[in-house]
C-alpha cells in the first residue's frame, strides 16, 4: 500500500503488498507480483507498511582527488571519509577540498545519509552519518539521496535499529577490510510508521540519545579517571617508588657489564658486529651522570629526566634493545599484525589478519617472537602498543612497528610497561615529523633513555603493577 509521508504519498515501481492471504508481496512494474513473505524481518503495526530503500533514495559514490595536487586542497568543501564517521552528524573535518578540488566531485547536500561501505571498522560496527553541510566524499562511502530529504533522521533511525541484522546479511570479507554488497544493500526493506507517528518517533529518539550520551559521557569521564590513574602506577614504578628495593639483588649495572661482556665475545669470534652507538651510563665519583661511547666520556646531568635508586641504571635502546628482524610470509596463509590488529586502550592484540601469503602486503616484514613488545611508528600518541604472547609469537607485523627485543637487561612485561608508561609515550611524541599520518623513525625509539631495574626488581614491578590494574578495572568493571 502506497505511504503518507509529511503529506506527500510515496508511489514507487515496486512495491510491498498485503494481500488476502495475510501473505506479504511485491509488485513490479510490469505488473507481476512475487511473495515475500521470506523477506519480512518482523509484523508492522496498523498503518505502517514495508518499503525497499532503492524506492526512497538515489545512491552514488565518491572519489579521492590527486593528494599531490596541493590546489585541490585545504579549501572549504568539507571532504568525508569513512574516518570521520564517528557520530550521527558529519559537518566538521581537518580535510578540506578547494573549489578546483571539489569541480571533480559530485558534491553532497545536507540530509543526505552516508554509509561507509569498506573499511575494517564494518565489522563493528555499521557507519551511518547525516551530512549537515555540503560535502563531498571518498570512494570508502556511499551517498543516500533522500527523494525526500525530510526522511533522514527518519531512515538514520531505521538503519542503525537494524544494524546487527545489516551487518550480517550485507557486509562481506575481503583481503584487508570488510565490504558492504550495496547492490543487494539497497534492496533493504524499512519499517515506514504514518507521519504523524514519524515524527514522534524521531522526538522520542532524540530524547533518549541525550539520556545515552550522558551516560556515554559518565563512561568516558570514568575511562580518564582510569587512565590516569594506570598512569601515575606506571610513573611510580619506573621510577623506583612502587616496589622496595631488595638489597641483594644484582644492581642492574652488573647484569648490563656482563651483557656487554659476552658481547664483546661474539666480536671478537665475528659472530657480531660491534655497534658504535651503544654505550655506558655510569655515575662519576662527582655523583654526575656520564655517557661513555668507545673511548669518550660526556656529562649528561641535563639529559637525565627523573631520579632513580641506586640499583637502576639509565640505558639507551640502542644498549638494553636486541634490535629487529625480517620476516617474509611463507606458506599458505599467515598472520599479519597491523596497526588495526591493536586495541590501544587495553593495550592488547585483539584479532590479527589472517592472509594468504599471495596477497601479503609489502609492509608484512617484521618478524616478532614471545616477550616482543609492539610500538607503533605512526602517530605514537595512540598508543598502538602490545606485548607479544606465545599465542602470536609466530605471526608477521607491519613495518609500521619498532620490535622491541630485549637484549638481556629487560625483563618482557617491564619492557611492556616501560614502553606504555607517560614518559617514553610523551618523550617519543616530542619527535613527530609529518602532517597527514605524524610518525617517529627507529632511532627515536634506540636514543631514548630507559630506567633499567635489577632483573628481579622488574618481576616484583610487574606483580605490583599487575595486581594494582587488577582492582583498578574490577572497580572500572562494576561502575560500567
Amino acid at each position: 500500500m502506497p505511504v503518507l509521508v509529511f503529506g506527500v504519498v510515496i508511489y514507487s515501481s515496486q512495491f510491498p503488498l498485503s494481500a488476502h492471504d495475510n501473505l506479504h508481496y511485491e509488485k513490479f512494474a510490469d505488473g507481476s507480483v512475487k511473495c515475500i513473505e521470506d523477506e519480512i524481518p518482523f509484523e508492522l503495526s496498523e498503518g505502517w507498511a514495508w518499503e525497499r530503500l532503492s524506492n526512497l533514495a538515489a545512491f552514488s559514490g565518491g572519489k579521492t582527488p590527486s593528494t599531490s595536487r596541493k590546489e585541490y586542497w585545504n579549501g572549504d568543501v568539507l571532504w568525508v571519509t569513512s574516518k570521520d564517521m564517528k557520530s550521527k552528524y558529519i559537518s566538521s573535518s581537518q580535510l578540506r577540498l578547494s573549489v578546483l578540488g571539489a569541480k571533480q566531485m559530485q558534491t553532497y547536500q545536507p540530509n543526505t545519509l552516508l554509509l561507509v561501505t569498506r573499511s575494517g571498522i564494518l565489522r563493528h560496527t555499521l557507519p551511518v552519518a547525516i551530512l549537515k553541510e555540503n560535502a563531498t566524499i571518498n570512494q570508502d562511502l556511499k551517498a543516500i539521496v533522500l527523494y525526500m530529504s525530510q526522511l533522514a533522521e527518519y531512515i538514520y533511525i531505521c538503519l542503525k535499529g537494524m544494524e546487527v541484522q545489516l551487518l550480517l546479511k550485507y557486509t562481506k570479507s575481503g583481503t584487508t577490510v570488510e565490504n558492504v554488497n550495496f547492490d543487494e544493500f539497497q534492496k533493504v526493506l524499512l519499517p515506514i510508521a504514518p507521519v504523524h507517528q514519524i515524527e514522534k518517533i524521531i522526538s522520542v529518539i532524540d530524547e533518549a540519545e541525550k539520556i545515552v550520551s550522558g551516560i556515554e559521557v559518565d563512561k568516558i569521564d570514568l575511562k580518564d579517571y582510569v587512565t590516569r590513574a594506570k598512569s601515575k602506577i606506571l610513573d611510580l614504578a619506573i621510577r623506583g617508588q612502587l616496589a622496595a628495593q631488595n638489597p641483594d639483588d644484582e644492581p642492574a649495572s652488573v647484569l648490563l657489564e656482563r651483557i656487554r661482556a659476552e658481547k664483546e665475545e661474539l666480536i671478537k669470534q665475528g659472530k657480531l658486529k660491534r655497534d658504535k652507538k651503544e654505550s655506558i651510563i655510569f655515575k662519576g665519583e662527582d655523583n654526575s651522570y656520564y655517557e661513555k661511547i668507545e673511548n669518550k666520556s660526556e656529562n649528561i646531568d641535563e639529559n637525565i629526566p627523573f631520579e632513580i635508586p641506586d640499583t637502576w641504571t639509565w640505558c639507551r635502546g640502542y644498549t638494553c634493545f636486541a634490535g629487529m628482524e625480517s620476516r617474509k610470509p611463507t606458506g599458505g596463509f599467515f598472520d599479519y599484525i597491523d596497526i588495526d590488529s591493536i586495541d590501544n586502550y587495553n593495550h592488547k592484540i585483539k584479532e590479527p589478519k589472517h592472509l594468504p601469503v599471495s596477497d601479503a602486503p609489502s609492509r608484512a616484514s617484521r618478524a616478532v617472537q614471545t616477550g616482543s613488545v609492539l610500538f607503533s611508528l605512526v602517530r605514537p600518541y595512540l598508543e598502538n602498543i602490545a606485548l607479544i604472547d606465545e599465542k602470536f609469537s609466530n605471526s608477521i607485523a607491519s613495518t609500521g612497528f619498532y620490535i622491541c627485543n630485549s637484549a638481556g637487561a629487560l625483563y618482557p612485561e617491564y619492557m611492556f610497561y616501560l614502553m606504555i608508561s607517560g614518559y617514553v609515550v610523551s618523550g617519543l611524541n616530542q619527535f613527530m615529523k609529518g602532517d597527514n599520518s605524524p610518525s617517529i623513525s627507529k632511532d627515536n625509539i634506540e636514543s631514548w633513555l630507559y630506567p633499567i631495574p635489577p632483573f628481579e626488581e622488574q618481576k616484583v614491578i610487574c606483580k605490583k603493577i599487575k595486581s594494582i590494574f587488577s582492582k583498578i578495572e574490577a572497580i572500572e568493571k562494576s561502575l560500567s
